[in-house]
């Protein structure tokens, strides 16, 4: 029975690891998306390099079944972004 318990607190441990790395990768991609929104809504050269880097890490995580996917981010989905906060009258 006490392997049972280690196969299952094991298992938990190495879900949660993979959460917590998730978690810290969708604050990452959130700031580089701000970034780049930032730079876009100034009319500044910017890049979804950095986004997509950590998108695909995430997915990578997502592989284990714990956590979603996410969509890569194009650069057109930068600008609509965006024009729409900016039609908004705010900045993100």
């Amino acid at each position: 029975m006490s392997e049972v318990h280690e196969a299952i607190t094991a298992h938990i441990q190495k879900q949660h690891a993979v959460i917590k790395r998730f978690v810290q990768l969708e604050a990452e991609r959130e700031r580089y998306i701000d970034e780049a929104v930032m730079l876009c809504q100034k009319g500044l050269p910017f890049t979804v390099e950095k986004i997509n880097e950590v998108t695909k890490e995430m997915n990578e995580l997502a592989k284990h079944g714990v956590v979603p996917q996410r969509k890569y981010v194009t650069a057109e989905m930068v600008k609509e972004y965006a024009e729409r906060l900016t039609k908004q009258g705010g900045e993100k």
